[in-house]
Formats: C-alpha cells, sequence, structure tokens
C-alpha cells in the first residue's frame, strides 16, 4: 500500500498474463469525505489487503472500469456484500454472473461526483473505459487508457514488443492497437481528450505500469 497523496492510495497486485506479457496490476483506492471507500479496478484480495482495506474505511463502491478489468470483482463482492459495484456496458454484458448497480455509460449524478470526476472514453471499435479525476490530489486514474511499464520483469522478446506497441516507460501511451481502432471516430476520441485534460491533472496513475508525476499532459 502507497498514500499518493492525502485520501488516495494504491496497492500494487501480482501480475496477470494478457497477450504474451505479464501484466502488473494495480488498485486505486480514494477515501471519501464520509469515510467510504471508492475502490477502482480491484486486484486480487489476500487477508493481507483486506486488514488494510479495512483500516481506511468502508468499502462501498467497486469500479470495473473497462471489460478488461473483473477478474477479481466477485471475491470483492463476496468480501463486502454491502458495497455496490458499477462497470461499462460492456464488462456487464461480459460478466452476466455478476449483479451491478448501475453502468458507467449511463448519465447520471454519481454518489463520488463531488470528489471524483469522470469520463467514458468512448469512439473505438476495441474497447471502452470510464476515466476518473480526484480533485483533492489532481490524480488522473485510468486503467488502460495509458501503459507505462518499466519492463523489469520482461524478458527481450517482450521489451521489443511492448516498446513498438507503445507502452514502455518513460513513454508509454495507449497501446497501438487501440490507438488504432479510432480510425473512424476521431472526432469523438479528441472530444474526450478535451475534457480529460481540462482537468488539468498533475498525476496520472494507471493499472499497467509506473506512475507519472511530470508532464502529464505529454502520456
Amino acid at each position: 500500500m502507497e498514500q499518493l497523496a492525502p485520501e488516495i492510495w494504491i496497492f500494487n497486485g501480482e501480475p496477470v498474463w494478457f497477450l504474451g506479457l505479464p501484466f502488473s496490476t494495480r488498485m486505486t483506492v480514494v477515501r471519501l469525505p464520509n469515510n467510504d471507500l471508492w475502490i477502482h479496478s480491484p486486484i486480487k484480495l489476500s487477508p493481507d489487503r483486506k486488514a488494510q482495506i479495512d483500516g481506511l474505511g468502508c468499502v462501498k463502491y467497486l469500479i470495473a472500469p473497462n471489460h478488461l478489468h473483473h477478474l477479481f470483482l466477485s471475491e470483492w463482492i463476496t468480501a463486502y456484500p454491502d458495497a455496490t459495484c458499477f462497470g461499462t456496458n460492456e464488462v456487464i454484458k461480459k460478466r452476466d454472473d455478476i449483479a451491478f448497480d448501475a453502468s458507467l455509460n449511463q448519465l447520471q449524478s454519481w454518489p463520488w461526483s463531488t470528489d471524483i470526476e469522470q469520463e467514458l472514453f468512448s469512439g473505438s471499435s476495441l474497447m471502452e473505459e470510464c476515466v476518473f479525476f480526484h480533485k483533492g490530489s489532481n490524480t488522473l486514474i485510468v486503467a488502460d487508457l495509458v501503459e507505462n511499464f518499466s519492463g523489469h520483469n520482461f524478458n527481450c522478446v517482450q521489451r521489443f514488443i511492448a516498446k513498438g506497441v507503445g507502452i514502455m516507460a518513460p513513454n508509454g501511451k495507449m497501446p497501438l492497437d487501440w490507438r488504432l481502432s479510432f480510425m473512424f471516430r476521431k472526432a469523438e476520441a479528441r472530444q474526450h481528450l478535451a475534457r480529460v485534460l481540462a482537468w488539468e491533472p498533475q498525476i496520472l496513475v494507471m493499472a499497467h505500469g509506473e506512475i507519472i508525476k511530470e508532464n502529464t499532459r505529454d502520456c
């Protein structure tokens, strides 16, 4: 557990294999003023992690920001049956075994909106993702919108592939296949990007890779 700023923490989990690469995992936890915890992209829940989480507050909101970040939701729902669960339309369709409380695709007043803003980054035929901005710490929270792997646990071939698709630190960005998938809806993507940049984030936290604390607009 690492505290990034007042009321926001990150937890780094074990890697999961995806597309031939060991993807590091990370969740972000925000404590809201009423002591409720908002948890982005939950990682594997161990007894030690649960104890740390319980020491921070009451787990209230579980967030699956895209259709790839759902692997450990069920165990969190079991551990915290009073928590509410939210995901994009894509992940809700994919995980029909989970009773989501609402879709992040909906336009509504979210219970965390005083402290956390959000934007559904659509325009791709490959994937959509809801990204978030924690106002108190000026932190942009993403899952796969930006990936910035250190490559320390990659072999030579894996580092070559990761560099080729643009996800190696210190120059990590949106993976190449996802970038190309916006080809026919670029204007829509630009609108989402303009909204994200208008937040003027000072910290960029992603689920995969090194956190960025300088020049976040360049990612």
